[in-house]
């Protein structure tokens, strides 16, 4: 596994408590911009980036009303992160694809909700653990710590 040692990317929207905090949530990791985009460092680093591009690709979608961009979304998340084509192919089961591939027959903000579910899942399990057990995640923290006995 390779890591970054000297991580430039900003997280200057965290405080340290809210930093600290993602060490025991997940979705609050998730629900806040500097978490994720943390979190997304960590994902390049391991090469799986594409996990976090498909989620936020989803919830974009989830905010557009106009049918005619939904459909073009669909279409575009489906080409980037489904298509066994891609080279940002998300991994999903069988079941998740039978779902896609019924929905995409009419496109809604909801085609991937089940694949999306599932990548957040994947998230959850299986990178999220090592996120907070990485030099990025404790470089973080140490910076953010040291800002705060500074003030």
């Amino acid at each position: 596994m390779k890591f970054r040692r000297n991580c430039t990317v900003s997280y200057s929207t965290s405080s340290l408590d809210e930093a600290s905090a993602w060490r025991h949530s997940f979705d609050k990791l998730m629900a806040t911009p500097s978490g994720r985009n943390a979190f997304r460092d960590f994902l390049r680093s391991e090469y799986s980036e594409e996990n976090m591009l498909f989620w936020l690709a989803c919830e974009d979608l989830k905010q557009e009303s106009n049918k005619n961009v939904i459909e073009e979304k669909v279409r575009r998340i489906y080409e980037d992160y489904v298509s066994i084509l891609s080279p940002r192919e998300v991994s999903l089961d069988s079941r998740a694809r039978g779902i896609i591939n019924r929905n995409i027959m009419e496109p809604s903000i909801h085609t991937f909700d089940e694949a999306q579910f599932q990548v957040y899942m994947l998230m959850l399990r299986d990178s999220y653990p090592r996120f907070v057990n990485s030099a990025i995640y404790k470089q973080l923290v140490v910076s953010h710590f040291q800002k705060s006995t500074e003030s």
